[in-house]
């Protein structure tokens, strides 16, 4: 009996010593995102961070180590988001935190990294709160935020002769966000702007004919729209049933990316501003890699969302290969001032606010065989549209 319990002993003892050893050799991820609410955005962003994670492990992981993602959906609630980060933390021992899409969840989630000091890289979330006014030391962000878009926006939209305005946004953390910054670099830009209405549908449930028909009312000049996925479909629909495109600049925040863009179909207006990501018209070698690899894996053409998939978990990994060590304060060391390639250039990650310089893509619609395609396109660098570093010190509170 006794040799019995002895070699059962010694039994578990080399299974725990086999489980240890298996721990050893990976590093997990821990990833958040509302797949379940948006899957027009995370489904291509999924398989855009999926093609990182087999490209990370074909060239030999992390310094040895296999990466591994463990991903939850949020469900586009933030207490969701926050009760999976620490399910990731605490039960999954992630080496740190990513994802995130809406700002609202992407602010929570940056909370819940703050008070339990694990390292957090925010991929999607665009409010400028989260690197600036709610920034803390353990959150760092990939996408260009809403300044920076607003930034490359109002450079062509001040060029228009437009001066009355109106705006529509959805009305939670990102719309107001955007529309607040938007308002303010354009009439810097241009004293002579009027603001003359505003509209603030609730996300994912806009009503747009009495939205369109308030913005036709005010009689602007020219209309700077903040919505997005379903909500821009009918926004668009509506508009163009009721004329109100006609003679009528517009600017609008991500209308050119693949997934909000496709929908439209031949329903796309024509001659807007916008910010996007024209895949089949941009010509450097770094995107090129990342097309044919994408193309090769999935049978399809990016979106935005796959581009930023691909590259948040690309930078999880350079910051986890440079940091050597899954401590949150290494890993912070390392992320701060560290540059990397991306399909749209190199980038790196600010040490005085934890922004990357990840640029953005500006044109305008146009169709094209019944669909919507970004032309006149130009590639932003981020660089180029960030305040400066006195200002940033303002904006954001000391660590």
């Amino acid at each position: 009996m006794r040799k019995f319990i002895l070699a059962a002993s010694l039994a578990i003892a080399a299974a725990g010593f086999a489980n240890s050893a298996q721990a050893q050799g990976e590093i997990k991820i821990g990833e958040i995102n509302s797949y379940s609410l948006l899957p027009a955005f995370t489904e291509p962003y999924r398989k855009g961070w999926q093609l990182a994670v087999e490209e990370i492990n074909a060239a030999g992981g992390i310094n040895g180590k296999k990466l591994v993602v463990i991903s939850k959906d949020d469900g586009g609630k933030p207490a969701d988001a926050q009760t999976a980060a620490n399910e990731l933390v605490s039960s999954e021992n992630v080496a740190m935190l990513t994802g995130t899409f809406l700002s609202n969840i992407g602010l929570a989630v940056s909370d819940f990294a703050n008070q339990k000091k694990v390292f957090f890289l925010a991929a999607e979330p665009l409010t400028d709160a989260i690197t600036w006014s709610k920034g803390n030391r353990y959150t760092f962000r990939l996408r260009p935020s809403n300044y920076m878009q607003a930034a490359m926006l109002v450079e062509a939209a001040s060029k228009l002769p437009a001066k009355r305005w109106a705006t529509v946004a959805p009305n939670y953390e990102y719309g107001q966000s955007a529309v607040s910054v938007f308002k303010k670099l354009m009439s810097e830009k241009r004293p002579d702007i009027q603001w003359v209405d505003e509209q603030w549908p609730p996300q994912g449930k806009i009503d747009a004919g009495p939205v369109v028909q308030a913005l036709a009312a005010a009689n602007p000049e020219a209309i700077l729209n903040v919505t997005f996925g379903a909500d821009l479909v009918k926004f668009v629909r509506e508009g163009n049933t009721r004329g109100l495109f006609k003679g009528r600049d517009v600017v609008s925040f991500l209308t050119g990316e693949p997934e909000y863009l496709d929908p439209l179909k031949d329903e796309t207006p024509v001659g807007w501003i916008v910010t996007g990501y024209p895949w089949y018209d941009i010509k450097t070698p770094d995107h090129d890699k990342f097309l044919k690899a994408y193309q090769a894996k999935f049978n399809d053409y990016p979106r935005l969302g796959s581009i930023v998939g691909y590259q948040t978990i690309k930078a999880a990994a350079a910051i986890l290969t440079k940091a050597n060590s899954t401590d949150p304060e290494k890993l912070i060391a390392a992320t701060e001032g560290l540059s990397m390639p991306s399909p749209f250039g190199e980038i790196t990650f600010r040490k005085i606010d934890h922004q990357s310089t990840l640029g953005a893509y500006v044109g305008k619609t146009a169709l094209k065989d019944g669909k919507g395609v970004m032309v006149d396109i130009a590639y932003k660098k981020g660089s180029d549209f960030l305040p400066s570093d006195a200002e940033v010190e303002k904006l954001r509170p000391k660590d």
